[in-house]
């Protein structure tokens, strides 16, 4: 078959959950399965099809633990991940890769079993050119070498992955996320139904005219696609790809219509994953990139100051004043997202990439000439989220009044540690060390006090968010 990984799936040495039959809430795996299948109006002797689109962390573990979870139960359903062709694995990676093979034994007897340990061997001596789609049929993702995943059917070509799947899982970066689209929209024109879509992705971009709003990636996928938006859902939490993979106990949202949210949050919680539901899609996948903009400076902090603890504590308080700021321009009722949002702040800042990156930056191991794309990381989905952001909160439209100066102005005037990130990622005016003389500003106010202009004041701008 032209552009797939062809791979009889071993579920013997997987990462499993220890029994195919375990029951969640009363229900066993095949009851969920069959619950899910009849909402979609499968039939017997009729598989469903989940397809992963974009093989990063997130959206390789999503579809790993789907596999380890379903994926016994071939003649229901069928599970595959797309990614790009021709990605090289370097050198220094392939060793890597090796080493990581040979200290798991379950990993290296199930290579050798299927006749695929060699090539690693081959790598290793710099004899083979490894490619990521070629490893990922093997359970290893590119961005996380040091968590073997079970094997995976792969399929590198877009319209064979997606042209009669029944949910397609969304694992593209924000920033990727319309073109990718797009160019599936072009293999869904003769389709009778819609499929549903659940997407992972973080992120946002703005659009200016004809007012400013956010444009969220469930938002890009409906407008490529024409799939309504009530069959497009979000999941999110606070939550690190490798650890949920390993068992560590996790939780997260899924939202969106009622249709779709509560019976797909069964179909995916599992004893370790427990996923809640919310109605509310826009805004929480709206915080989903928020987060990963100040991510980033508390690794630039972090770096600078050797990891005092008094200095993240002091850019944390301030960095969660300007969020719930930010939030109450964007929500009605904003009290409803601190939890979820400072959960998934908190996870992001202790271990995320964004964070990571930050670090790297101020260490000056990274360079802004790099990109954002980073080798074994993915796409560090903060920097456009920081331009975005930035973009939107400067329009006067927007105009809110200086508590201090008793004018109007604009809101990100009232969000230093915003403006700075701007300053240093996108106009690359200031230097990492930037983000230290804004936490230090002697003029600054008490960050009580933005959180109080917050409350105090009506912010909430509807149309932000496209609720007219």
């Amino acid at each position: 078959m032209v552009g797939t990984i062809e791979a009889p799936i071993d579920t013997t040495a997987n990462n499993t959950n220890g029994s195919h039959l375990h029951h969640t809430n009363g229900s066993t795996v095949e009851e969920k399965l069959d619950e899910l299948r009849a909402l979609l109006g499968k039939t017997d002797g009729n598989p469903l099809k989940i397809v992963g689109v974009g093989a990063g962390a997130w959206g390789s573990v999503f579809c790993a633990l789907l596999q380890d979870a379903y994926g016994h139960l071939r003649e229901k359903v069928q599970i595959r991940i797309w990614r790009r062709p021709g990605r090289a694995v370097d050198r220094a990676t392939a060793e890597h890769l090796f080493e990581v093979i040979n200290s798991r034994e379950d990993v290296l007897r199930r290579l050798i079993r299927r006749c695929a340990y060699l090539k690693y061997v081959e790598g290793r001596l710099g004899d083979r050119t490894l490619y990521a789609d070629e490893i990922l049929r093997d359970g290893f993702c590119l961005n996380m070498i040091d968590t073997p995943l079970c094997p995976m059917k792969v399929v590198t070509n877009l319209q064979e992955a997606v042209w009669d799947a029944d949910l397609v899982i969304n694992g593209v970066p924000s920033t990727e996320t319309r073109e990718v689209f797009e160019e599936i929209s072009k293999y869904w024109n003769e389709r009778i139904g819609h499929p549903v879509i659940i997407s992972l992705a973080k992120g946002i971009e703005a659009s200016i005219d004809p007012v400013p709003r956010i444009i969220t990636p469930t938002q890009m996928i409906s407008n490529a696609t024409g799939v309504p938006i009530e069959n497009i859902l979000y999941l999110g939490g606070p939550n690190i790809a490798s650890e949920i993979y390993n068992k560590e106990y996790a939780n997260a949202r899924i939202c969106g219509s009622d249709k779709w949210r509560k019976p797909l949050a069964k179909f995916l919680r599992q004893p370790h994953f427990i996923v809640w539901d919310n109605g509310d899609l826009i805004t929480h996948e709206v915080m989903g990139g928020l987060k990963n903009v100040y991510a980033i400076g508390a690794g630039m902090v972090a770096a600078l100051t050797n990891e005092s603890a008094t200095s993240k504590a002091v850019y944390f308080a301030l960095c969660t004043s300007e969020m719930i700021y930010i939030t109450h321009l964007l929500a009605e009722e904003p009290e409803k997202l601190a939890g979820p949002l400072l959960a998934d702040t908190y996870v992001t800042l202790l271990k995320g990439r964004n964070s990571w990156y930050g670090q790297m930056l101020a260490k000056r191991e990274l360079s802004l000439e790099m990109g954002d794309s980073i080798k074994g990381k993915g796409t560090i989905q903060g920097v456009s989220a920081v331009n975005a952001f930035y973009e939107l909160l400067s329009q006067d439209s927007l105009s809110v009044i200086h508590p201090e100066a008793k004018k109007p102005v604009a809101p990100v005037e009232l969000c230093p540690i915003l403006k700075t990130l701007y300053k240093i990622l996108i106009k690359r005016e200031l230097s990492t060390e930037a983000i230290l003389q804004a936490i230090r500003d002697e003029s600054m106010y008490d960050p009580r006090e933005r959180i109080e202009i917050a409350q105090s004041h009506s912010l909430y701008r509807p149309t932000l968010l496209c609720h007219h």
